[in-house]
């Protein structure tokens, strides 16, 4: 069908809401064609987009069409499948209950158990719930730190781990049968209701519990100690707030960003990896003269934090929170005997090298990954049946860390309750956990981590995006800012290339990534977003000190946008 004929098959169909309705009575040239050119994709991240009507849109219809395709694949699954069920859980955002208890219908129509619990909660206590409840698999409803525009659907397996792509290929492939969304039809009966359970503090509890077992020393004094701590109007105000008060932490919380909002009118931005979300937070810390700001994504599974510079406060990128917190945690398991034997951590293509030369001193392996923590919890549960290798850490360069993997994906209660450990140990010791980050610096070199996104808008701006790395595959750069390439992987095409050598890459699935490593040390990485219409690019930048790293980074990043142009 055209986009017209799509759209006018939208707007008189006799399942069409109100709501959409009108908006779709209301839609210019330029929204239809946004909202019609395509369907809103559903890949190994799940589905994220704008919400509103039309194909391209987040609405009740596309998220029935991807829990009838979900449905399908646990039916092949059997009934022990169907029996097992589905953990259900869902953030702040608008229509985010509303697509929850969709979900739990939807799949009770199949015969299909779910657990939902009574309210929102974080993201990695869905992947908790999972496997606490022992469920076939898990659906989250968020938009992660979108804005307020957006809502998202995300599935897990049993393991509590986001569907790898080998798996949700099952799901892509029912999600492709079904020809009209709006066809669906959501209808009940009592019977079916029955299989739909309502989840609270049976979870939370368990959950908090576990949490509190990884603090390292615990018996650490809490005097003179303060943390502003900020929810970004999303899910982590009620368990932080439990969990600061049963550690005994004197917490300043920024009441205005407390309660979910989901609007999210009371910040800025709700991305940690914006300096626009601590605005309030720091100002609530100049105030009570905190020792560190933390501050959670809307869904709680990335953590931002700001420690003391001086008078005032200095943000860390993810890339140096995993740093200082790798420094800590590693250093700490050793002196208290707690470091498992083969220990492994995990992350993944484009976070720093900074980490992975830390772990090497204290003797643990690195192992990356693909972008997405699916792919590190994928790795956990692997090692965790054949017992070659035992986790000790995984994190993204996206503020996301997992400390202990009774979750299997980002948790930022765990990486706030290691932080603020972390941050009074070493206050303790006369130091900051910008200290703590130079003293890294010192003794394995200086590197600058920095992002650029390039937004793209529409089927054209799809067009541009895959011509752009066309154009970097066909004519591969040699030289980047004066510097030489000395080896090129391609994710896609599972090549390496070293000078004139080319050889396979391996222990990698396919993936649309570039990756150019320089005669200095430092990497650029290319990689259109799984989750929004951009492309981002990756800087991990070494040098001598830090104006020389800040230096070379303006030098590189000049560079690759004269090579896209």
């Amino acid at each position: 069908m055209t986009i017209e004929e799509k759209y006018q098959h939208w707007l008189h169909h006799p399942h069409m809401t109100e709501d959409l309705k009108k908006e779709l009575e209301n839609m210019d040239e330029t929204t239809k064609n946004d909202a019609f050119y395509t369907d809103v994709e559903f890949g190994t991240a799940g589905m994220r987009g704008v919400l509103g009507a039309g194909t391209n849109r987040l609405n009740i219809f596309t998220i029935t069409k991807a829990n009838e395709g979900f449905a399908r694949y646990i039916e092949d699954h059997g009934e022990e499948a169907k029996k097992r069920g589905v953990a259900i859980s869902h953030d702040n955002r608008y229509y985010s209950r509303e697509f929850a208890e969709a979900s739990a219908k939807l799949l009770a129509m199949h015969g299909i158990t779910s657990y939902l619990f009574d309210a929102l909660r974080p993201t990695p206590e869905l992947s908790y719930a999972v496997r606490h409840l022992n469920c076939f698999g898990g659906i989250m409803v968020t938009a992660s730190h979108n804005p307020k525009e957006y809502n998202g659907y995300k599935l897990y397996d049993e393991n509590g781990c986001q569907l790898v792509p080998e798996l949700v290929e099952g799901v892509i492939n029912h999600v492709n049968e079904i020809k009209d969304e709006l066809d669906l039809k959501i209808e009940v009966t009592p019977e079916q209701e029955k299989l739909i359970h309502e989840i609270s503090a049976d979870v939370d509890e368990p959950y908090y519990k576990d949490i509190l077992s990884i603090q390292l020393h615990p018996e650490l004094d809490k005097k003179d100690f303060r943390i502003v701590f900020t929810p970004q109007c999303g899910t982590a105000n009620v368990p932080m707030h439990e969990l600061f008060k049963r550690m005994g932490y004197d917490v300043v919380y920024v009441e205005e960003q407390c309660a979910p909002d989901p609007a999210f009118s009371t910040t800025i931005t709700p991305n940690p990896e914006s300096p626009d979300a601590y605005v309030l937070a720091l100002d609530y810390a100049r105030k009570c003269d905190a020792d560190i700001v933390l501050t959670t994504d809307p869904d709680a599974d990335r953590l931002g934090v700001g420690c003391r510079k001086g008078d005032d406060y200095v943000l860390l990128t993810g890339n140096q929170g995993g740093s200082v917190l790798l420094e800590y945690v590693f250093s700490q398991r050793l002196a208290l005997g707690k470091m498992p034997e083969n220990p492994v951590m995990f992350n993944t293509v484009v976070t720093s090298d900074l980490g992975e030369a830390i772990a090497k001193h204290y003797g643990v392996e690195t192992e990356k990954t693909l972008t997405g923590f699916k792919f590190i919890g994928d790795k956990i549960f692997k090692y965790e049946k054949n017992h070659e290798k035992n986790f000790v850490f995984g994190y993204e360069e996206s503020y996301g860390y997992l400390l202990a993997p009774f979750v299997r994906d980002k948790d930022s209660m765990q990486s706030c309750t290691m932080l603020a450990e972390c941050a009074n140990f070493y206050k303790k010791q006369g130091k900051t956990l910008l200290d703590v980050l130079h003293e890294l610096y010192n003794t394995y070199g200086w590197y600058n981590e920095t992002q650029q996104s390039i937004g793209f808008v529409g089927s054209k701006g799809a067009e541009d995006m895959a011509n752009m790395l066309a154009k970097l595959r066909a004519d591969s750069p040699k030289v980047i800012g004066g510097a030489k390439v000395v080896k090129t992987e391609d994710y896609q095409a599972q090549t390496v290339v070293c000078g004139n050598e080319q050889a396979e890459l391996k222990g990698f699935p396919k993936s649309n990534v570039l990756k150019y490593y320089l005669e200095d040390g430092s990497w650029i990485a290319v990689r259109p977003s799984g989750t929004e219409p951009k492309c981002k690019f990756y800087y991990c930048v070494k040098g001598a000190n830090e104006e020389d790293v800040m230096k070379k980074t303006d030098l590189y990043q000049n560079a690759m946008k004269e090579l896209i142009k």
